[in-house]
């Protein structure tokens, strides 16, 4: 009876005592652990910032354009023939009605030399009539035959010519020659492309306007040009023609903007990113694209405010988070139309760390720089 008693006595004590310790660990120090953390207060997050500023920009409309020769055709000959004579470089500058490719006319040369014998045989059997006609020794028909022999040779002769001039492919106009296409000997028959010929200066752009955009455009609009070969470079023109219609599919407008080209950089077929100038300059405050949070509900930033002043602690500062309208985009900063004014602090890195109204500290002894090529969106 004794020892059981004793078992129970310690039985007991050793549950008390384990019931105790989950007590303590579960319930106690998790209480304690709070207390302490709200006495002692969270570190702050450390962060950089910018202060939003307002900065004068031209208002434009985007577009993506491609580029269009005023004059382009691909060089090609009216008639079959054979090659005998190239007198271009693949690449080079032509003038107008500059020989390109002589065809072989030989047959035809042959023919238009015995067109003209015939039409020379024609011409003093007509004379002969003539004369005989004024003294009255012919009849009228017999001079009118002669008449109409002579008029056949004659058009017989300008056939010839005609088929031994289309037999040298002329430019048409002057400008630059793309690629040769063809060898000598190869023949080739009526249609085929030579050669591509090209006026490079002035250059048309061709783009498309949203509709409701259209009260904002005129001839004459000033337009700037980028293109992926020299992205550092604007090309300046303005607005030359704007279609008559609109296209029913896409609510677009068609609009063609002529620029100067004199050293040739921009060719045919080229890809453009068009802006439209539409208006005088405006300010907008704008903002580093990395302080804009963006997400499916909602742009925001953390701007940087003084904490409420507590008895005896010093000054504070914490993170207001604020939903944002966000407009245009250039290079590496975005204009802000709501949420943010011109002078206050915004967090530009480290907001994943952030929750609303948490404490930060400001660090601004390295802050981000744009890499020198920004990845294309």
């Amino acid at each position: 009876m004794k020892r059981s008693l004793i078992l129970g006595i310690v039985i007991l004590a050793l549950v008390v005592l384990i019931g105790a310790f989950g007590y303590f660990q579960f319930v106690v120090k998790p209480e304690m652990v709070k207390g302490f953390i709200k006495a002692a207060g969270q570190p702050p997050v450390t962060v950089s910032t910018e202060t939003a500023k307002t900065e004068q920009w031209l208002p434009k409309l985007p577009a993506i354009g491609t580029f269009r020769a005023v004059q382009g055709v691909d060089v090609a000959s009216e008639v079959g023939g054979i090659v005998r004579e190239i007198n271009f470089d693949s690449g080079h500058l032509v003038t107008a009605r500059t020989v390109l490719v002589q065809l072989d006319d030989s047959v035809e040369q042959a023919e238009l030399k015995s067109g003209l014998a015939l039409l020379k045989k024609a011409e003093l059997e007509l004379a002969r009539q003539r004369e005989l006609l004024s003294r009255k020794n012919t009849s009228q028909t017999a001079y009118d035959a002669a008449l109409a022999s002579r008029d056949t040779a004659a058009a017989d002769v300008d056939r010839v010519r005609a088929v031994i001039a289309q037999k040298s492919i002329r430019a048409a106009f002057a400008g630059r020659l793309g690629i040769r296409k063809v060898d000598l000997g190869q023949y080739v028959s009526s249609g085929t492309a030579m050669v591509t010929l090209q006026s490079l200066s002035p250059i048309y752009v061709d783009f498309p306007i949203p509709e409701q955009e259209l009260a904002k455009l005129g001839i004459g609009t000033k337009v700037d040009v980028k293109v992926d070969a020299e992205p550092d470079k604007v090309f300046e023109g303005v607005v030359e023609a704007i279609d008559a219609r609109v296209d029913q599919a896409t609510r677009n407008v068609l609009v063609r903007a002529q620029l100067e080209n004199r050293e040739a950089r921009l060719l045919p077929g080229m890809f453009a990113n068009v802006d439209v100038v539409s208006g005088g300059p405006e300010g907008v405050v704008t903002l580093p694209r990395t302080a804009v949070t963006y997400s499916l509900y909602g742009d925001s930033v953390y701007v940087v405010v003084e904490a409420p002043a507590g008895d005896g602690k010093e000054k504070q500062l914490i993170v207001d988070r604020r939903f944002v309208r966000v407009g245009e985009a250039r290079g590496d900063r975005v204009s802000i139309l709501e949420g943010v004014k011109a002078g206050e602090q915004v967090v530009t890195s480290g907001q994943i760390k952030l929750r609303p109204k948490a404490h930060v500290k400001v660090d601004n002894s390295q802050p981000l720089t744009p890499p020198a090529k920004r990845p294309l969106q």
